[in-house]
């Protein structure tokens, strides 16, 4: 006779490493999640580029402050880097204005919040949950890029080019000119003329289609071309914006897009936006040109600009070298006494200024300020003046230094947004909007307390209508929150805002209702006839598909929303979607979990559910 062996399925169990799993998950969550509750405090950082006596010394820190009734309740060192603690923004930034006087302009001072939490959860890499502009106060921008004047400059560095090339052909007869239509009108009789201009446009600008015209040629830059101008252009001026806020020392802002042509920036913790304001946007640039005389300054090519007395300065048309090339600059103090900026050049710069000086010692040179203006009727215009003409006394290189920027603190402004970068485009504050931080204290206050009044209701049915499973879907619904707000403190970039609180209380109901479905499939299974564990079995085998089905088209929504909307929305999302995660985590794996420990293998046990 032959033996047949049979194995029979063990209900409900879960393997040793799956608990392992559950268990460390959770650990590594809930101790990101223990910042949060400790909360943060504003601070003010510095780091020291000399010795100084009052960063040196603690002491003297907090007897500086005493003495115009500044309190910091902590003050750190750690090598050249000096911490100062405030309970509020207020002190904070009266703090930050003392310093500004006080300190050396060489050393960094910069806005931050440091977490209460001990100590040892901050060596372990955890921090709070940051806070957005509407739930910590502070300064929102935006800003409207105007990409109709930064196309006009590449298509009149286009005319510059041709009318260049055409010269150096000997190519006689043509006109170049700009209409109103972002395209230029070659205006030529001769066929030379005209295939000289189609060669040039195939070879360098390939995305400009050439149309034929009665007088000559129509050059029109193509609908994709447009497209990604317009792409590069914003993103590039989110890149300079974002270095020009690193530089206010503001750590923890937010710069996006929105829209096509807009940027938004959200500086939390700020509540004096004048300085911010004045440098986010503006859009001051420096230009390096030759000076012209005699007979060459008389040509109607090149520009007649106005120095800082009123007298006029005849220059080249075009820069011998632009503020794109410039990667670092410092204010400083000359020998005379006079503000000096100190300019650093990238290799392709360095190398600009090097073969024109060598060509042009003992000529003189101009260096420009350039910046973007609205006349009266709200139109874009460039503003250039001359601030210095020095005489080249001998080759230059990746390092030289200017003069009349005007006062130290003129020099310094103008130093920073060199080091942050020139602007592509520039750009036009159309909405400014201040939130004080009482407010946003009440935004917390209130959106928590509807928080803890939707979750309190929720544990109380659960809790009567489920009885024991009620428990154990209760238990799962605390451990979601904990582990929904660490999720959130451990993604770089997220942001906490008003409608992500609304997000917190929306994934509340979610996951309950994740165990109510797999409750009332249980409940079915057990009227038919199966055992308590068959049922737990059967019952969360069969919710399973509907939970995936129903959790897989929200995060499909909350997916959507984030991609295509912004600020507040981007904040409900990813509250949304992060809770959708955590809502299966723990409603389907953990409370499979806890039952399977307390009553899954027990079949004769009668539970009412």
């Amino acid at each position: 006779m032959k033996r047949t062996h049979t194995q029979r399925r063990v209900l409900n169990h879960y393997s040793a490493w799956k608990y392992i799993v559950l268990v460390t998950t959770i650990i590594i969550l809930g101790l990101s999640a223990i910042p949060t509750w400790f909360g943060e405090k504003p601070s003010i950082q510095i780091t020291s580029q000399q010795d100084s006596p009052y960063l040196n010394s603690p002491l003297a820190v907090s007897q500086l402050l005493q003495s115009k009734g500044i309190e910091a309740s902590q003050i750190t060192q750690q090598g050249d880097k000096t911490t100062l603690v405030f309970a509020d923004e207020q002190a904070q930034t009266a703090a930050r204005t003392l310093l500004d006087n006080t300190l050396s302009k060489d050393d960094n001072i910069t806005f931050a919040y440091v977490s209460v939490a001990p100590q040892w959860l901050s060596d372990l890499g955890f921090a709070p949950i940051k806070l957005g502009l509407d739930l910590r106060g502070g300064v929102q921008f935006l800003l409207d890029v105007d990409i109709e004047k930064a196309f006009a400059l590449q298509r009149d560095a286009l005319m510059d080019e041709l009318q260049t090339s055409l010269r150096a052909q000997r190519v006689r007869g043509v006109q170049v000119r700009a209409n109103a239509h972002n395209a230029i009108n070659v205006i030529t009789d001769s066929d030379a003329g005209r295939s000289a201009v189609q060669n040039f446009i195939r070879q360098n600008y390939p995305t400009w289609q050439l149309t034929s015209t009665s007088r000559g040629l129509e050059l029109t830059p193509t609908e994709q071309s447009m497209v990604e101008f317009q792409t590069t252009t914003v993103e590039q001026n989110l890149k300079i914006m974002r270095g020009r806020i690193e530089e206010l020392g503001i750590t923890e802002a937010m710069v996006q897009r929105q829209g096509k042509d807009k940027i938004r920036i959200e500086l939390p913790g700020v509540q004096d936006p004048a300085q911010a304001k004045n440098v986010i946007g503006a859009t001051a640039s420096l230009a390096f040109y030759e000076v012209l005389d005699g007979d060459r300054a008389r040509s109607k090519q090149n520009l007649v600009l106005q120095d800082n007395d009123g007298r006029q300065v005849v220059v080249a048309k075009r820069p011998v070298l632009t503020g794109e090339h410039i990667v670092n600059a410092r204010a400083g103090v000359d020998e005379m006494g006079m503000s000096e900026v100190n300019i650093s050049l990238d290799q392709a710069g360095g190398k600009k200024i090097s073969d024109f000086s060598e060509t042009h010692i003992h000529k003189p040179m101009a260096t420009v300020y350039r910046e973007y203006t609205k006349d009266a009727q709200g139109a874009t215009q460039l503003e250039e003046r001359v601030i210095s003409v020095a005489t080249i006394q001998s080759k230059l290189g990746s390092q030289f230094r200017i003069t009349g920027a005007g006062s130290m603190a003129d020099a310094q402004e103008l130093a920073l947004l060199l080091r942050a970068g020139s602007l592509t485009a520039p750009v036009t504050l159309v909405e400014e909007r201040t939130i004080g931080a009482s407010l946003g204290a009440e935004n917390i206050k209130n959106g928590f307390a509807a928080l803890a009044l939707g979750m309190g209701l929720t544990l109380l049915f659960m809790a009567c209508w489920y009885r024991r499973l009620g428990w154990v879907a209760n238990v799962a619904l605390c451990t979601n929150m904990v582990c929904l707000l660490g999720l959130i403190a451990l993604i770089p970039g997220s942001v906490l805002t008003l409608p992500g609180i609304a997000g917190l209380v929306l994934t509340v109901g979610m996951a309950v209702d994740t165990n109510v479905i797999i409750f009332e499939r249980i409940r079915d299974k057990m009227r038919e006839g199966r055992s308590f564990a068959q049922a737990i079995d059967a019952g969360f085998d069969s919710a399973f598909s509907t939970i995936l089905d129903a959790n897989v088209t929200t995060m499909i929504t909350a997916v959507i929303l984030y991609t295509i909307g912004n600020g507040p929305i981007q904040g409900f999302s990813l509250t949304l979607g992060l809770g959708l995660l955590t809502s299966m985590f723990t409603g389907v794996f953990a409370s499979r979990a806890m039952i399977n420990l307390i009553w899954g293998r027990d079949a004769r046990r009668d539970v009412r559910v």
